[in-house]
Parts: C-alpha cells; structure tokens; sequence
C-alpha cells in the first residue's frame, strides 16, 4: 500500500494470520483510534490488498486512525482453509484483541470497515462484540454483501455504501436488508461492485461522514 506498511504475522485459532498495520503520519498528535478493514471474498481472488479495501485503509489513516486489514484463511500467509465466514469471525476477533493489547490502544475508539464478503463477516463480529459488552464507534460498509449471505444487523450509525449498477450484490437486495432497521444508504451514480473509477468518490463520502 505505501512505503510504511508492516506486515508481520500472528497467532490465530488455527495457525498463523498475516496482518498489514499501517499507521498515520502525524507523529505530533495520537492515533484517534484504530481502525480494521476487511477484505472480499478470498475464493473469488479477495485479498487484504485488494483496490477497494487500500482505499478504505488509506481513506482510515488519513482521518488519522492506525490502521490494520489481514488476509483471510487459506490467502497470502494466514492458515487455514475458508470456512464460509464462520471460523473467519474468530480470527478477525483475535487480531482485535491482539490490536487492543498494543501500547495505547487499549481504549481507544474502534472503526469496522469492510467490502463485499468483509460485511458478511463484519455484521458478526461486530454483534459478538457489543454481545461481550465491547464497543464499536462506527462501522462502514462498501458493497454490502447482503444478496449471498446473511448479514447481521448492524448499529444505527453505520455508514454503508453502494453502487448504483452493481452487477454482484443488487442494490435492491442492499435495500431490502437496510430497510427493517431504517439505515440510509448512501449511492454512487454509476458505480459498479468494485467501484471502477469511483474510489475516490467512495474516500470523500468516508472523509465528509468524519467532519
């Protein structure tokens, strides 16, 4: 992603997960929290570097939050095989725990952004957590995936994003998931599922949503 990413390795439930931290460049201030960003589905190609979860990585690091993603199982170094969403939930919830045992970040707020299959996972996690009595400050999701999985609920403050022509998750199944819990969705004019020509678009709704 930029010359100051760290990927490095660490214990998951079935082997080992491979992380890519990426912090902000304003060494004068503190993070204003961290931020997890996860990727599409991994047996369609998805990857932590995929175009648009970069872009939701860098759009996070510059509003100022330290900034990880990670490869799901069965991709890059991380262990394992797929496992539908199910076992993917456990190891984004072990790196979070491993996120929040780092020096200063034991209580800062928490972003959740995800895309496509990330949202699937995401909904879950982010349900566990508020379960567990943790808290989440916002999440974003970015062609949410609710067409081919059963995608949890989420908190009212959740950005979620789609294009208007997305030929793999229709908006009007987007509709039909948001409708029941009155969340607005935000959309882009002519963009597709990955957001060709519109990630800048895409950063600039996250930005404006911050200020």
């Amino acid at each position: 992603m930029n010359a100051q990413t760290e990927k490095f390795l660490i214990d998951g439930p079935v082997g080992k997960i491979e992380v890519a931290l990426d912090r902000t460049d304003a060494a004068d201030k503190a993070p204003r929290g961290i931020a997890f960003v996860a990727h599409p589905h991994p047996l369609f190609g998805g990857t932590m570097d995929n175009k648009v979860a970069q872009t939701l990585a860098r759009t996070f690091v510059q509003l100022g939050y330290t900034t990880y993603r990670s490869n799901f199982r069965g991709v890059g170094q991380t262990a394992g095989e797929h496992d539908n969403g199910i076992g993917e939930q456990d190891d984004l919830l072990a790196l979070i725990d491993h996120m929040r045992a780092q020096p200063g970040q034991e209580d800062v707020p928490l972003v959740l952004a995800g895309f496509s299959f990330g949202t699937f996972v995401l909904s879950h996690v982010a349900k566990r957590l508020v379960e567990s009595g943790k808290s989440i400050e916002r999440m974003v999701f970015a062609g949410t995936a609710a067409s081919r999985w059963e995608v949890a609920p989420v908190p009212e403050s959740t950005l979620v994003i789609h294009g208007e022509v997305d030929e793999t998750v229709p908006i009007s199944s987007v509709y039909d998931w948001a409708r029941p819990q009155e969340l607005p969705v935000v959309v882009i004019p002519g963009g597709e599922h990955f957001f060709h020509r519109k990630l800048h678009v895409l950063k600039r709704i996250i930005v404006d949503a911050w200020r």
